[in-house]
C-alpha cells in the first residue's frame, strides 16, 4: 500500500534582526527577531492545532458528541541540562461537557493519532491534563 500526502507545508525561513518565516501559500507570515521564544510558540501551535483534529477525530471513532469545540493550552519549555538543549511540554485539554472518564479517553487515544506525538513520543517529557 503506498502513502498518500495529504498535505505538504513549505515554509522559507531567514534569520536575523529582520527575520521571517514565510509560508509558499501566504497563510503563514511571521517576524522572528529572535529563533527563540518563537521556534517553541510556532511548534506548540501546529502541534495544538493537529492535537484538536486528532482529538475530534477520536471522538467520531468512537461515537462521542462533543457538545463545544475542544481547546488546548500548550506550553514548550526550551530546556538547558549540562549543555544539551531539550524540549519539555505540558498540554492542558478542555473538553466541557463530556464526561471526564470519556473525555480522558479521547485525549488519551488522540496522542496515538496525532502525527506530531507520534514524532515526539519517547523523545520529550509530555505532560498531557484534562482541565
Amino acid at each position: 500500500m503506498t502513502a498518500k500526502v495529504l498535505f505538504t507545508g513549505k515554509t522559507h525561513i531567514t534569520a536575523g534582526r529582520d527575520g521571517a518565516a514565510r509560508s509558499a501559500d501566504g497563510f503563514l507570515d511571521v517576524k522572528l527577531a529572535q529563533p527563540h521564544p518563537a521556534a517553541e510558540n510556532l511548534f506548540g501551535a501546529a502541534w495544538s492545532a493537529c492535537y484538536i483534529g486528532a482529538i475530534q477525530l477520536a471522538a467520531g471513532q468512537q461515537k462521542v458528541t462533543l457538545p463545544v469545540e475542544p481547546s488546548v493550552d500548550a506550553e514548550i519549555d526550551l530546556v538547558n541540562e549540562a549543555g544539551a538543549f531539550f524540549l519539555r511540554a505540558r498540554l492542558d485539554v478542555s473538553l466541557p461537557g463530556v464526561d471526564r472518564e470519556v473525555a480522558q479517553r479521547l485525549i488519551e487515544a488522540a496522542h496515538g493519532i496525532c502525527p506530531y506525538s507520534k514524532a515526539v513520543h519517547g523523545n520529550i517529557d509530555v505532560t498531557t491534563t484534562l482541565a
